[in-house]
């Protein structure tokens, strides 16, 4: 199938890449030039595992075409998905300013029948405006569907080709059948593909996101509560999580969630409420955990000092919001290093792959390590904030060598607090309590 991809951000370019590798012609679009040379010289703005290697295989077979001319894609694909930014107002809400011009263009430049999907996340009655801008400029036919995207950064490649479910929003049988058709390559194990009505496919993103970003807002609060009663959250957290009505999923305490998707999305449900006079009471609640457990790990490396971390050296590991990802969107570690920072404190950090994304917010702030043993030369503790593979295992003797304090805070308790303890680090976690 001819398929155009509006927007070659994460969402369009994971998108394009993945249809074009079961056999689709696909033309990215976007009126970004620079990125749109990049990408034709083979250069990937984003860091994805496995999306370089779809990208050139695609491009030099010829299923993937990168492009500005929106005109041309528009008019030689059948598929036309939406697929541009949606990021948040200072009110919370989504902006849509990109969707609208796309519809505009789509509009101004329509020769043929087209089924136009949004597939950015969008406030419920979007893909009807959407349809409303379209059909205000043309007499062509065409239909609007729904289709969001499911996709885990780090995962985001396996996620498109081997979805856990697929949903798509539209009220023509047609329109259905030929969506099924698109998809049908990436479900054959048997995932299903869920037809629903156009609105009902646009809040089940928000409702998703919002869900799993409760869950984890609600872990951490019993974590805080755990180390004020003295119970172990991972004990609590597994006796939750064998409960086949709650499940393991989601219920690992931290310092946060952050990213492109949960913030926003918890935002923006909460104010496509308050847009039709439903007050949620929630949401906001999960936002405002959220922002206050950002602020837990910096608060326990603070007390660990009486109270005052200037001149310390804290050095940090990981910086982007998760694993196997440069996004550092509301990453936790922005707030955490900007409160050391605001303290006095030198902050070291490594992360092995955000480090240019993190220049773009700290500067010259910050020190940077080439490698994660780099940052902790006379450091006075270590915080540990993004849970990369690489960090699981460390040289402890190598670790404990180097620091001038052996003080480890762990923002994602993925050590054992009693070996270290006993090999004689301090060492703190989120939801447990250690005494030597």
């Amino acid at each position: 199938m001819k398929i155009a991809i509006i927007g070659t951000g994460y969402v369009g370019l994971v998108t394009g890449t993945c249809f074009a590798e079961t056999g689709n012609d696909v033309l990215c679009v976007d009126n970004n030039e620079d990125k749109i040379t990049a990408l034709n010289s083979g250069i990937v703005p984003i860091y994805e595992p496995g999306l370089d290697e779809l990208i050139k295989r695609n491009t030099k077979e010829g299923r993937l075409v990168f492009t500005t001319d929106i005109r041309h894609a528009i008019q030689t694909s059948l598929f036309i998905f939406i697929c541009v930014g949606t990021p948040p107002r200072d009110d919370g809400a989504a902006d849509l300013t990109a969707v609208w011009n796309v519809a505009e263009e789509i509009g101004k430049h329509i020769n043929g029948y087209k089924i136009v999907v949004t597939k950015s996340t969008v406030p419920v009655g979007t893909t009807h405006r959407v349809r409303d801008i379209i059909r205000s400029r043309t007499d062509q036919q065409f239909d609007v569907a729904s289709n969001p995207e499911f996709l885990k950064e780090g995962a985001a490649v396996d996620d498109f080709m081997k979805p856990d479910r697929v949903v798509i929003g539209t009220e023509d049988p047609r329109v259905e059948e030929l969506l099924k058709e698109l998809y049908a390559p990436y479900v054959r194990t048997g995932k299903p593909i869920l037809a629903m009505n156009i609105r009902s496919s646009e809040l089940t993103k928000y409702a998703a996101n919002a869900m799993l970003a409760t869950r984890i807002s609600f872990m951490n609060e019993i974590a805080n509560l755990c180390e004020k009663v003295g119970a172990d959250v991972n004990m609590v957290r597994i006796g939750m999580g064998t409960d086949p009505r709650i499940g393991a999923s989601f219920l690992f305490p931290g310092v946060g969630y952050g990213g492109s998707c949960f913030p926003k999305d918890v935002r923006a449900i909460v104010e496509v409420a308050r847009s039709v006079g439903y007050d949620m009471k929630i949401l906001p609640m999960v936002e405002e955990v959220n922002c206050r457990q950002k602020q837990v790990l910096a608060e326990k490396i603070i007390a660990y000092f009486d109270g005052s971390v200037q001149g310390k050296k804290i050095a940090v590991w990981g910086l982007s919001f998760k694993p196997r990802t440069d996004d550092m969107r509301d990453a936790p570690s922005i707030d955490i290093i900007s409160r050391l920072l605001d303290g006095g404190a030198v902050v070291a950090a490594y992360d092995p792959v955000a480090t240019t994304e993190a220049r773009k917010i700290f500067g010259d702030r910050i020190q940077y390590g080439a490698k994660n043993y780099d940052v902790l030369k006379d450091a006075d503790a270590l915080a540990v904030i993004t849970e990369w593979n690489e960090f699981r295992e460390p040289d402890f003797d190598k670790v404990k060598t180097l620091m001038k304090r052996p003080a480890i805070f762990d923002g994602r308790n993925i050590y054992d607090g009693k070996k270290l303890i006993a090999r004689g680090f301090d060492y703190f976690c989120i939801g447990i309590s250690y005494t030597k």
